[in-house]
């Protein structure tokens, strides 16, 4: 399957992009300027613009769960910043024996405007036979890198019937592979939760684009593996992890979502209801190109 055909990107000169430009058309007309007011107009083309790109985002965003916001100003405390992908890629085969290369050109490419930066992230399979098993990979290597601060509330619950990838987040990875072959380590443009910060999780899933997924639990370990810092202290962002879905008791219920944050001077790793809102957590996200 290829991404275009998986992440379609609608134009105006689609139907549905051709309908929003005829109601365009027709409230221009309605406003009726005159030839001074349509120069001003065309005069502060560029301000014209960006309003006009923010009325669409808002009424192109479903209302579904909007009252599971909350003002937030936490943030990166710790004073995180992306690292140079080389850099992430040499410290994930330091980390993970066997570990083969990526397509390192990726990076070279333009940011979206959410994406904080670009992150190496291996694919799962090329570490383990279950999803589950993958993350526990990373979370006992999260465990040895920060000497033994690390505490995992769901030690012997990632198993398949517990632990999952949303049908969004898998559907994305695959599509990068197939833009990537050959690599054992994908490169791709994220944020690390700022975004969404604030956000249940299932109110980030909804509001996220056809271009943007959540990240799961491997690949938010994985990142916090090449960046340490971004989790250091009480008062920094957590991070949901929307790109996976949980079921605590194994019943076919999956209304979790793992999660990490920071406290007694240990990462921590948890799983709560994706209706949960809460400041000082956000949701990790990744981006596919348009």
């Amino acid at each position: 399957m290829s991404n275009e055909a998986l992440i379609p990107s609608v134009t105006h000169r689609d139907p549905k992009g051709r309908k929003a430009v005829d109601l365009f058309e027709v409230a221009y007309d309605k406003v009726k300027l005159d030839e001074e007011g349509a120069q001003r107009l065309n005069e502060n083309g560029g301000e014209f613009q960006d309003r006009i790109m923010a009325v669409i985002r808002e009424f192109a965003t479903s209302n579904q769960y909007a009252d599971e916001e909350t003002e937030s100003k936490y943030g990166y405390l710790s004073g995180y910043a992306p690292k140079d992908i080389t850099a992430q890629t040499n410290r994930l085969r330091e980390l993970f024996t066997g570990i083969g290369y990526a397509d390192e050109q990726v990076a070279q490419g333009e940011l979206l405007a959410s994406a904080e930066g670009w992150f190496a992230i291996p694919k799962w399979q090329t570490m383990a036979a279950t999803y589950g098993e993958a993350v526990q990979k990373v979370l006992d290597m999260i465990k040895q890198t920060r000497s033994g601060k690390f505490y995992n509330y769901c030690e012997n619950l990632l198993d398949p019937a517990r632990l999952r990838q949303s049908a969004k987040s898998e559907k994305a990875w695959e599509a990068i592979a197939e833009r990537q072959p050959n690599h054992d380590i994908m490169v791709v443009q994220a944020q690390f939760g700022l975004v969404h910060r604030g956000r249940s999780v299932r109110r980030a899933r909804e509001v996220m684009n056809t271009n943007q997924f959540g990240l799961g639990a491997f690949a938010v370990g994985i990142m916090l593996l090449t960046h340490p810092e971004r989790l250091q202290n009480y008062d920094d962002l957590y991070v949901d992890c929307a790109g996976d879905e949980f079921s605590p008791e194994a019943d076919g219920k999956f209304g979790h979502a793992p999660c990490f944050h920071f406290d007694g001077g240990k990462v921590k790793f948890n799983a709560y209801w994706v209706s949960g809102t809460r400041a000082c957590y956000g949701s990790a996200s990744g981006f596919l190109p348009q």
